[in-house]
Order: structure tokens, then C-alpha cells, then sequence
């Protein structure tokens, strides 16, 4: 799985500076150009990076649904951690020495969520959202021999518009940039040592991959970690309760 480690290395560098300098380094006192500047870091990571996951909520998902099996999913989720753990010292070295200002990154308060559920439920919806968007634009939709140039814009559309909507946890609506940027914030280079931060981060994105990851096998058919769901697939029944309907329009176009 050494394809898949690199791409989710180079993937998650290109991801964090392409995405996060929009608003800070690029579109400063634009939202429409910030905006616009995210959709193209998107693209541009996903295209040059070769189509990492940059996620470990989506790798879950994505090991869950049968795409990849549990060790590529292990080593997609390491060199996403190590992609992070890399970008955020390097991108303050760039930002200081070119004088911009510094990258931020998710964190939630606690003042009034002392025990984190306010922020779990956050990124819980959120990464749930992110989820059916990708499941949607990837698989769902058909664009034609135009498909990857307008799944990804919309893609980027759909992330940014979860962010303003989810503002609660950051959002991170991704493991990795949380626990990344926590360890690069925090005073000493150590991981989070308060058991919230792996609740609204880890588990809640985490749950949120899995029951998305089941609610679309329910839809679409397929198996759910290696086994059939019992119910469904949705679209199957409908395309077979449709598919009198349409030899009986036919029949009587060819009578008349």
C-alpha cells in the first residue's frame, strides 16, 4: 500500500495549504474569492494528490463499504496523520517568514459545553452530511465525460457550505486536522490528553462515516463490512416498480 500512503501524504499537505490559506492568505476581504479560492484547493488536492480520502472518517467509511480493506484503510489513516503532523509546523515557517498571517484550525469551546455533546452532535451531522455528498457526487450523479471537473467544484461547494452551517466543533468534519492542529496549538508537541477531544473528533465523525456508510447500502445495495443489510436496496425497488411503467409507455408508443 505504498501508492496509497504516499497519495495520502502529499494529498493531505496539498489539502490543508490549498484549502485553509482561503480567507486567510487568499480572499482576505473577499468571501466570494474565499470561497472560490477553496473550491480550487479542493480540486487541485484531489487531482495532484492522485484522489486521496484526506480523511480518516471517510476512509472508515470506505473500508466499511468494501472500496478498501482494513489494512489500506490503517495506512491511508497513518499518512494522513503524518501529512498533517507535517503541514501545520511548515506552513507557520512559510507564513512567518513571508509575513502572512498564520493558518488556523478547529477547536471547540467549552465554555458553555463543558461535557462536549454540543460539539459532538456538530461534527457528528456534519461528517454525516459530507458523507451522502460524496456518495452523491461520486456515484450517484453522471456528468458525462465532464464528471470529475464538476463533481469536485460541487464537492468544494458542499464542504464550505457545511462549514458555515457547522460552526460548533471548528468544524474539522475530519479527525486528522483536529488532533493535528491540537498537537501543533498546543504547548508541548504531545497528543490530546482530555478524553473530549477523542469524543467529538474521533468518535463522532466516525459513527456519523459508519451510519452513512449503512444508510447507503440500504439505498443503493452493496454489502455493509463484508455482509448484506436486511433491507433494501431502495433503489433496486424502484427502478423495478419503474420499469413497468416505461415497457408500457413504450408498448403503446409502437401501437401508434
Amino acid at each position: 500500500h505504498k501508492d496509497a500512503y504516499r497519495h495520502e501524504f502529499v494529498g493531505t499537505l496539498l489539502m490543508i495549504i490549498c484549502t485553509f490559506s482561503a480567507g486567510k492568505w487568499i480572499g482576505v476581504d473577499s468571501l466570494p474569492v474565499a470561497w472560490l479560492s477553496h473550491a480550487v484547493g479542493v480540486v487541485a488536492a484531489d487531482y495532484i494528490g492522485g484522489g486521496p480520502h484526506v480523511n480518516p472518517a471517510v476512509s472508515v467509511s470506505m473500508m466499511s463499504l468494501g472500496k478498501c480493506d482494513y489494512t489500506e484503510m490503517y495506512v491511508r489513516i497513518a499518512a494522513q496523520m503524518g501529512g498533517g503532523l507535517v503541514a501545520f509546523p511548515l506552513y507557520k515557517y512559510l507564513s512567518d517568514s513571508l509575513g502572512w498571517e498564520p493558518l488556523g484550525g478547529p477547536a471547540f469551546d467549552p465554555t458553555d459545553d463543558e461535557d462536549g455533546s454540543k460539539a459532538f452532535f456538530s461534527e457528528f451531522f456534519a461528517t454525516l452530511l459530507l458523507c451522502f455528498l460524496i456518495y452523491t457526487v461520486n456515484w450517484e450523479l453522471n456528468f458525462g465525460k465532464y464528471h470529475y471537473w464538476i463533481k469536485q467544484p460541487l464537492t468544494a461547494l458542499g464542504i464550505r457550505y457545511l462549514i458555515e452551517v457547522f460552526p460548533t466543533a471548528g468544524p474539522a468534519m475530519n479527525p486528522m486536522l483536529a488532533t493535528a492542529w491540537a498537537i501543533f496549538a498546543s504547548d508541548e508537541p504531545v497528543f490530546p490528553t482530555d478524553a473530549e477531544h477523542y469524543f467529538v473528533y474521533w468518535v463522532g465523525p466516525f459513527l456519523a462515516a459508519i451510519l452513512a456508510s449503512y444508510m447507503y447500502v440500504v439505498y443503493a445495495g452493496g454489502l455493509m463490512f463484508g455482509h448484506k443489510v436486511p433491507f433494501g436496496p431502495i433503489k433496486k425497488q424502484e427502478e423495478e416498480a419503474a420499469a413497468p411503467a416505461e415497457s408500457s409507455a413504450s408498448k403503446k408508443k409502437k401501437k401508434h
